[in-house]
């Protein structure tokens, strides 16, 4: 699809869902996305199925994008990510980081308090979140917890602009991970570790202890070489790079950098549905080594100048 930005632009999108690639696959999708279009219109999972919905009031031309990764390990996974993209949905439009910040704080409090009232035994339940705001002028918000990622994808590389929420992080944030062992363990390895969630709480803080607030990572916390990305600010889209919010799935193998590094061709030719069709069937055809049965979401987008071309709607 096609959605007007400000200046004249046109930003191409295109999301997709599934259970996973390969031979083993989990028992149910547990992943979610939501994806709130210029005039309103919003879409979603539930019960693991494409679901829409109208959002009322919504301001033309404002765009929110999502992904979310319920943490099955500690139980109602799926559930913890579609009550996050339906509370999503009743979020009011954001101009400003400050505002989103507030109304996500009150959703992750709000969902906290629905989970911890069922008294059951285990630890709560969590979901990652990593969400663009896109307001009709002005420039586009990140918001970020847990392990899904932005990347910046170019012709010569794809590129991370979030930071994972995993235990070398905090590692990283204490002085006992250096640059090069943080890339090592993070990029160039996967472990289903994670030190902060949606709902679950955190243990940036102290990981001796969760708790039930969450943490925006920043200037002030992170490494020095991590600083240019902080988990919560506006960010530019290059016209010449495609832009991929992603669950772990993609990276859950052996060697994730191997993976990565395909992704410029990927998306090198064609419009956003042509690249994430291109991702999910490189994971079919050509899995990277050692996959993991994990779910697979992902939203693309692409910023075009100038004038809309109707040839790059999907059919």
């Amino acid at each position: 699809m096609l959605e007007s930005v400000n200046g004249g632009r046109w930003l191409d999108l295109a999301a997709g869902s599934r259970i996973g690639a390969g031979p083993v696959q989990r028992q149910e999708n547990q992943d979610n996305y939501l994806v709130i279009n210029g005039a309103g219109r919003a879409d979603f999972l539930r019960s693991g199925q494409g679901a829409s919905a109208q959002v009322g009031g919504w301001p033309p031309g404002q765009l929110r994008l999502a992904v979310m990764d319920g943490m099955g390990g500690h139980g109602h996974g799926r559930e913890a990510a579609e009550l996050v993209a339906a509370g999503l949905l009743a979020i009011p439009a954001c101009s400003e980081l400050a505002a989103l910040s507030h109304h996500l704080e009150q959703l992750h409090f709000a969902l906290q308090g629905r989970f911890d009232a069922l008294h059951e035994a285990g630890p709560r339940p969590g979901t990652t979140l990593t969400m663009l705001e896109i307001p009709p002028s002005g420039s586009p918000l990140l918001w970020h917890a847990g392990d899904s990622r932005l990347y910046e994808i170019t012709q010569a590389a794809a590129a991370p602009l979030t930071v994972d929420h995993v235990p070398a992080t905090v590692l990283a944030m204490a002085g006992m991970l250096d640059e090069a062992a943080w890339w090592r363990h993070v990029h160039g390895s996967h472990a289903p570790q994670i030190a902060q969630a949606f709902i679950l709480g955190n243990t940036l803080v102290d990981p001796a202890r969760l708790d039930d607030g969450l943490v925006g990572l920043d200037a002030a916390t992170l490494p020095p070489w991590l600083r240019a990305l902080p988990d919560r600010r506006a960010i530019e889209l290059r016209p010449d790079a495609t832009y991929l919010l992603a669950t772990d799935g993609f990276w859950s193998c052996r060697d994730p950098a191997e993976f990565v590094a395909r992704w410029p061709r990927l998306f090198a030719r064609g419009d956003a549905q042509a690249g994430l069709e291109a991702l999910f069937a490189e994971m079919e055809e050509r899995p990277p080594v050692g996959l993991q049965p994990d779910n697979l979401t992902a939203i693309v987008l692409r910023l075009r100048q100038g004038g809309r071309d109707e040839t790059a709607l999907p059919a």
